[in-house]
């Protein structure tokens, strides 16, 4: 995991010397609200400015980001000559910015230059400063975009690691409690995912588990809707930060292919879709294994974790359209289902569908 990463209040303008050395103008990537709400966009604009660095603002970036957003992205940026990327937001920016760093990089190609396999990943550099606590991106290589003409959201197959991470978790502070609480649900599910993954290693294991500890110690906030105390929003990031360190290794597994269907046809947010299938997922590996998650998680058992999730996500049925949609569009990912420690067919998805 080559990132440098601070975790801290006031990381950004402390750090304004690091994230100014990157390049000669930068290109700030976000959505229009959110970091102008809650600070973030003033911080890395006055570190800026405080290095001499110009920059220039592309906050197009909506929720699910599309390739043809990342495209605009890079029209831009070439116009206006940028040389490095700075995420702002949760998942769909920070995404964005690595997406649009790479096809800056390789201006004359088209978008489906992101899904070409074995395809140069060569780009330039990018910083992250994740603003809400599930998606993990500040620390892996990994992009995820909206493909409209696959009704689904894909993986680019380019990695592009950041060269500098910028978690301050005072920017959680203004996230509305259904945001908090998807956030952090993705997050819980980057961590089980990468632990009950087929490419598991030591290094993902020790990320995870210790991503865990701290995600539990939020558990009981999360489930009153009262996370603002700083530490608390702290451990929450610092957990999200873990998890994306974690899938860098193993990838995502089951829960998140299954949700790509119902964030795309039905708009339902990424972490609620995502754990919507966590459960049942849980309920397929060995006993041994969903205890040990579960406990580090703070949770007695699977009642318990879909009590958890009944209450901060809401618990929701699929049509039977949308559960055939969801288990062909998954059966069709060879990479997805292998990364399950468990034998996969239809039978089994519709299993931890309907669990």
């Amino acid at each position: 995991m080559p990132t440098k990463v601070y975790e801290e209040v006031g990381c950004v303008r402390t750090h304004a010397d690091e994230l100014a050395s990157l390049g000669t103008k930068a290109m700030i990537v976000t959505g229009k609200h959110s970091a102008r709400a809650n600070g973030s966009l003033d911080d890395v604009a006055a570190a800026l400015e405080s290095e001499g660095v110009p920059y220039v603002l592309f906050d197009e970036i909506e929720e699910n980001p599309s390739v043809e957003t990342v495209l605009r992205g890079r029209d831009k940026a070439r116009a206006e000559g940028a040389d490095f990327f700075i995420g702002i937001g949760g998942g769909s920016p920070m995404d964005s910015a690595k997406a649009i760093s790479v096809m800056t990089w390789h201006g004359e190609e088209d978008g489906a230059y992101l899904y070409e396999a074995g395809a140069d990943s060569t780009a330039y550099p990018v910083a992250e400063v994740p603003t809400t606590c599930g998606t993990g991106s500040e620390a892996n290589g990994y992009a995820v975009l909206t493909v409209h003409e696959q009704r689904t959201k894909k993986s680019i197959a380019r990695h592009v690691f950041p060269h500098l991470a910028l978690a301050d978790p005072t920017y959680l502070a203004s996230l509305p409690d259904g945001v908090l609480r998807s956030t952090a649900v993705d997050a819980l599910c980057h961590l089980m995912e990468s632990i009950l993954n087929t490419n598991a290693t030591p290094y993902s294991l020790m990320c995870a588990e210790t991503g865990l500890r701290r995600w539990s110690t939020c558990k009981d906030a999360l489930l009153a809707g009262n996370v603002r105390d700083l530490d608390q929003a702290a451990d929450l990031l610092g957990a999200s930060t873990m998890a994306g360190m974690a899938i860098g290794h193993t990838g995502t597994s089951l829960p998140h292919g299954l949700s790509y269907a119902l964030t795309y046809e039905r708009g339902i947010p990424h972490g609620k879709a995502c754990g919507r299938f966590l459960p049942g997922y849980l309920a397929q590996v060995k006993p041994e294994e969903r205890l040990h998650v579960l406990d580090l998680a703070g949770f007695l058992d699977l009642d318990d974790l879909k009590e958890f999730l009944s209450k901060t996500s809401g618990w929701f049925a699929l049509s039977d359209e949308l559960r055939e949609m969801t288990v062909l569009q998954l059966s069709h990912n060879p990479s997805k289902l292998k990364q399950a420690p468990f034998a996969v067919d239809p039978s089994v998805l519709y299993a931890i569908i309907d669990f």
